[in-house]
């Protein structure tokens, strides 16, 4: 009931207001960073750089026993400093490195997060990642939640030896319907990956818990069919939203079927 009544007035909000209303709906950053990667044991190197519009980003380098490369981008609430327990686990479990940035407005990089934003935001870590030294033939693109639909324009815009999706939703717009029939058509951000994904010319795996309570399984099926060949679905049973990682052996096998079958090299 309160969504209902928020989208009523977001409807009636001048253009303006309308942006800042909107965006605290769909964006939930935070700026104090709970830790580094040295908190959890792993070399890491600090990388600052410049989105196209001039908008300074952060974001950090794990390097990993093997040259595949994940460049990680993450979903909608908090910042890298959330990730670290993850960061861990793909260095014991796959022995990849990572670069996960921080959008706009998130952690240490700023300014204001909005849809074109955000894919500038992608467009600078990839070519950031390239200047240091990872061959692209090694990188594969990794998204999570909203930074599943970040890392679609990503991938229409530089094809990527691989693509990884993780609970992915369909379009801003399918899921404001969830909660209010025909609310979607209030917002203006779309991110509306479904209308995208027939254009995607990567080899895909898009992995979704079974349990998700935030972005119904459904959706992540629905953007695995919708997308071309060669292409890959892993359910992770009995998983959240947020706990996929967690999902143990199947989880992280999934990882590792995937990445071999695209020629790259992992551990395990």
């Amino acid at each position: 009931m309160r969504l209902a009544c928020a989208l009523v007035s977001l409807a009636a909000l001048t253009a303006g207001c309308r942006d800042a209303f909107e965006r605290s709906f769909i964006y939930f950053p935070t700026r104090a960073l709970a830790g580094d990667p040295a908190h959890v044991g792993l070399a890491f190197r600090d990388l600052g750089f410049t989105a196209e519009d001039g908008v300074r980003l952060h974001g950090w380098l794990v390097p990993g026993r093997y040259p595949t490369t994940v460049l990680w981008c993450h979903g909608n609430a908090g910042n890298i400093g959330d990730r670290l327990e993850n960061i861990r686990l793909f260095a014991d479990e796959l022995g990849v490195g990572v670069f996960i940035f921080d959008y706009r407005g998130y952690g240490r990089s700023e300014g204001v997060p909005t849809e074109a934003g955000l894919v500038r935001d992608a467009l600078a870590a990839r070519g950031a990642l390239l200047r240091e030294g990872v061959a692209f033939e090694h990188v594969i693109y990794f998204g999570r939640s909203l930074g599943a639909a970040v890392a679609v324009d990503l991938a229409l815009a530089h094809p990527p030896r691989a693509l990884v999706l993780e609970s992915p939703f369909l379009s801003i717009q399918a899921m404001a319907d969830r909660t209010v029939p025909f609310a979607g058509t209030l917002f203006r951000t779309r991110w509306d990956s479904l209308a995208k994904a027939p254009r995607l010319r990567a080899p895909l795996l898009v992995l979704h818990g079974d349990a998700d309570e935030v972005v119904p399984f459904e959706q992540g099926r629905a953007l695995f069919v919708a997308a071309p060949e060669p292409k890959w679905f892993a359910t992770v049973a009995g998983a959240h939203h947020n706990d996929t990682y967690l999902g143990g052996p199947p989880y992280w096998d999934a990882w590792r079927r995937f990445l071999r079958e695209v020629g790259l090299r992992v551990s395990g």
